[in-house]
């Protein structure tokens, strides 16, 4: 029985976990639309309240709205106009005391993070960590600038250790590019891999030079 439980456990926990992590990110999504109904009520009539409050016991519209908003904004920030008034949205953002710090972070991380042209996050490898000897998998997401990289020469490389199995909180550290081994498989391998722990190998192949035939 112990064998038939946990090999049934294996099949249907991925699928209950996809199913949750969807769900809270519908609720997440509603909930968000939920607060902007709130604050569209309270600055309208009575009258266009009562037309907008049916809206809020729709399961699933907050999603369908905020995928729409998104996909019309990247499709307006696209040309010449819309990065003009996107540099006028950070420019205003910029001004207002404790939100522009805040604000400011974010947007270059996430400008980082999922910039096409961006290095970070688009490369595995592995890395000696917590000492020397012991080896895991780490992710590149750039290079040393500024002071650092002057206090530091060129030739070193920033990695991101994640911790296993919640891979959302990990250690930066700056490494010399030749104490870091560079890895063929995929950031996605290389994500189930650590959260795993260990347990879901990638399959990579791996070259082998050929054999030398004696004549």
């Amino acid at each position: 029985m112990k064998k038939y439980l946990l090999t049934g456990l294996l099949v249907w926990l991925p699928l209950a976990i996809t199913i949750w992590v969807l769900l809270w990110l519908v609720g997440l999504l509603d909930a968000i639309f939920g607060g902007l109904l709130t604050g569209l009520v309270a600055l309208t009539p009575n009258s266009a309240g009562t037309l907008i409050e049916p809206l809020r016991h729709i399961p699933g519209l907050g999603v369908v709205l905020v995928f729409s908003a998104l996909l019309v904004t990247g499709a307006l920030v696209s040309n010449v106009a819309g990065r003009w008034w996107l540099a006028q949205w950070d420019r205003l953002f910029a001004h207002i005391p404790v939100f522009k710090s805040i604000y400011n972070s974010v947007k270059k991380v996430s400008d980082t993070l999922f910039s096409s042209n961006g290095n970070a996050f688009r490369k595995a490898m592995l890395v000696q960590y917590p000492r020397a000897g012991v080896w895991t998998v780490a992710f590149q997401t750039g290079t040393p600038g500024g002071e650092v990289a002057h206090h530091l020469g060129a030739d070193f490389v920033s990695v991101y250790v994640p911790t296993t199995p919640n891979p959302t909180s990990g250690f930066f550290l700056l490494l010399p590019r030749s104490e870091v081994i560079e890895l063929r498989m995929s950031v996605d391998e290389a994500l189930t891999y650590v959260i795993s722990m260990g347990s879901v190998a990638p399959a990579v192949a791996i070259e082998l030079a050929p054999k030398q035939v004696s004549p």
